[in-house]
């Protein structure tokens, strides 16, 4: 909650010991008890009342599937066996993306779509935060690189409807967590499409067709660097797809996109 994070970054303000320091950290702990009181912990995706902090509930978290190794390297799609650290998915075979890598924490399901639905919809900003964590773990590989964050842009009138873009959101919880540069205005949509739900991979390409566009200064701001793409959930890949190709031609070295979930081939998602 977003009262636990303000907490938190206090406590890390107090310096050394001493009097004063047992004093604030006194008033800490007796302020997350009242806050406790007044605002019990709740599950971060159903709502149901948790011990401490925030995070799942044990029913919830029962539901939660990690994308973890053995996976292929270019799409993340998880492996059901280990096929050797060169063996890449069909999907990648049969229709090479022009990103380098993309990788998600896990996979879209019930859980990821509750909390995907409270945070781009119920106003829950706070849950970027809970995301971005495992997002960190799941992209690990692009760190050492120091990338530049990019969040997908919304389009202006659709920000303007849910007020916030939460692919931002999670890019400026990793950017924090991580101490990495972000630039939120790197890249626009600057044509209005109709929502990707219900559409066909084909159908979703063509409807994110011609839709961004780059900041007119974007080669002065990517100086060749890598860049790391963030966004909620990878479906079909076409958004994400469109967006790196415009990232490739104003000057980034290479691009690789990170979710918090994806959808895995072959399984019956709401989405």
């Amino acid at each position: 909650m977003k009262h636990y994070a303000l907490m938190e970054s206090g406590a890390r303000e107090v310096k050394g010991g001493g009097l004063a320091g047992w004093v604030l950290q006194g008033g800490r702990h007796f302020a997350l008890a009242l806050l406790d009181q007044l605002y019990p912990p709740a599950c971060a995706a159903c709502g149901a009342p948790i011990a401490e902090g925030a995070g799942l509930c044990p029913k919830c978290f029962a539901g939660v599937v990690p994308i973890t190794a053995p996976l292929c390297p270019v799409l993340g799609l998880p492996f059901d066996v280990a096929l050797g650290p060169d063996a890449i998915s069909a999907e990648a075979l049969a229709d090479p993306p022009p990103f380098a890598r993309a990788r998600a924490a896990m996979r879209y399901g019930e859980v990821a779509q509750m909390l995907v639905t409270r945070l781009k919809y119920s106003d829950r900003t706070e849950l970027a935060q809970f995301c971005a964590r495992l997002m960190a773990g799941a992209g690990h590989e692009f760190w050492g690189a120091r990338p530049l964050l990019v969040p997908v842009p919304l389009h202006q009138s659709r920000l303007r409807f849910r007020r916030y873009n939460q692919s931002y959101l999670l890019a400026h919880a990793l950017a924090r967590q991580l101490g990495l540069d972000i630039d939120p205005f790197l890249v626009r949509r600057h044509k209005k499409t109709r929502s990707q739900v219900g559409l066909s991979g084909d159908g979703r390409a063509r409807n994110v067709q011609g839709a961004f566009s780059a900041h007119a200064d974007a080669l002065v701001r990517i100086r060749g660097r890598r860049v790391v793409l963030v966004d909620d959930v990878y479906t079909t890949g076409a958004t994400v797809k469109a967006v790196t190709s415009i990232l490739l031609r104003n000057g980034a070295s290479e691009v690789d996109v990170l979710t918090f979930a994806r959808v895995v081939s072959g399984e019956e998602v709401p989405i």
